[in-house]
């Protein structure tokens, strides 16, 4: 007689309703990633190689009008500018979560929510432990960012048949990952508020806002649109933003919580006409965040992370190898590496001790999830480099951040690659 199979978890379950949208969202960040990874070797390599001064001289490039504040360089506007568009997809796909996703039932959410501020504590703590008391300590939140897009690219690598609960885990983990890493850049890592310019942008940030809404079934009818309407307005939030000192890619974030996932398209009706009774269909409802993250997803995975990647990662290594020395090195690669797959798993383990349920997935599995956490690349090197003004302290946390990243995907490889054998225990 076979054992029945062990009881799904009512935790880390994946309602059915929802599985083809994961499903979806899961192979976009596939692509994406491997994008990512092809730039950032592309930049990598190009900074150590006879072409290195074409490389900086590019990076360094400057354009922009001055008297806006926007005289900046190419690696500049490719984090402030180019990376607000990264941070407006993640926006709509973070609201589209609490509003009609995973994120607004708590009972699903749980694990993920708890997990995520796990991964960020933990590792924090790991890279003080490094570099208390010294300057470097400025750039605690370094390891605790995930790149989702990076990580499911390893897992559809490693790991293309792993349960469904765990990809939703690991898709939900990022997201939350991501919202505390805007809100840990835009308050720990601003340039000083400057007040007047972020009250400015609330304007037209309102009246984006309102044109979205109003107007939510005109531009998912017409790709067009949004380019010619709120592209400018868009524009505006974002340099106001910038001038204020607050990181210009929290603008990203502003603006794509201000799209309706729910607006009402009064101009058409679902289904019939009317009803039985005679009474007319209520208005069908149009997902203007949807039509937006398919719109301008493309965009974000396929030019503006590449972008960034490309410069980011231009570390030169050449006669400067002792960088890994570094304590800021050790520091965000022990974060990376170890911090957050312990805070992540011991996370969701007390979690799922604490409701009373089961997670209802392998302990192996749940550790090798975990530790794609550790795959932190494009916000990490993002708050690499606003941590530091020092350029030997910042190429140190790069380099730290990209070897980590590629010694995570390892040890996640390790626990993921070889399926567990289905009478292995569940946690």
């Amino acid at each position: 007689m076979q054992p029945s199979p062990p009881r799904s978890s009512r935790i880390l379950s994946v309602p059915a309703r929802e599985a083809a949208r994961v499903s979806r969202l899961l192979r976009g960040e596939f692509a994406a990633g491997l994008a990512v990874m092809a730039a950032a070797a592309l930049g990598f390599i190009a900074a150590n190689s006879p072409l290195a001064s074409a490389y900086t001289g590019l990076r360094e490039f400057r354009v922009g009008p001055e008297a806006l504040h926007l005289n900046l360089s190419l690696g500049q506007w490719a984090a402030d500018g180019l990376l607000a568009v990264f941070f407006f997809t993640v926006g709509l796909e973070l609201k589209r979560e609490f509003v009609d996703g995973a994120l607004r039932r708590p009972a699903t959410a749980a694990v993920p929510v708890a997990a995520a501020f796990g991964g960020v504590a933990v590792p924090a703590l790991v890279y003080l432990a490094f570099t208390a008391g010294t300057p470097a300590a400025h750039g605690w939140a370094i390891p605790t960012a995930t790149d989702i897009a990076f990580a499911v690219a390893i897992l559809g690598l490693v790991a293309p048949r792993i349960p469904p609960a765990l990809r939703m885990f690991l898709l939900t983990l990022a997201v939350v990952d991501d919202l505390i890493a805007i809100a840990v850049i835009a308050v720990f890592y601003g340039d000083g508020v400057q007040w007047p310019w972020l009250a400015a942008a609330i304007l037209p940030l309102a009246l984006y806002a309102l044109i979205a809404q109003r107007g939510a079934a005109w531009f998912a009818r017409r790709p067009w649109a949004a380019w010619i309407v709120l592209l400018p307005l868009g524009f505006v939030v974002w340099a106001l933003v910038h001038a204020s000192g607050v990181h210009a890619t929290v603008a990203g974030v502003l603006l794509a919580f201000a799209v309706p996932v729910a607006a009402r398209d009064r101009g058409a009706r679902s289904g019939n006409a009317r009803s039985a009774a005679g009474d007319p269909d209520p208005p069908a409802r149009i997902d203007l965040a949807e039509h937006f993250g398919f719109r301008f997803g493309p965009l974000s995975s396929g030019i503006a992370v590449p972008v960034f990647a490309f410069f980011a990662a231009g570390v030169a290594v050449t006669g400067g190898s002792n960088l890994l020395l570094e304590p800021i090195a050790w520091g965000v690669a022990a974060g990376l590496v170890l911090g957050k797959p312990i805070g992540i798993t011991l996370t969701a383990l007390l979690v799922g001790r604490l409701t009373g349920a089961g997670l209802g997935v392998r302990l192996r599995e749940l550790a090798g999830v975990a530790c794609l956490g550790g795959v932190g690349f494009t916000v990490a090197l993002l708050i690499a480099e606003l941590s530091f003004d020092d350029a030997a302290a910042a190429d140190a946390a790069r380099l730290a951040v990209m070897a980590a990243s590629v010694l995570a995907s390892l040890v996640a490889a390790a626990f993921l690659v070889r399926r567990p054998s289905p009478k292995s225990k569940r946690v």
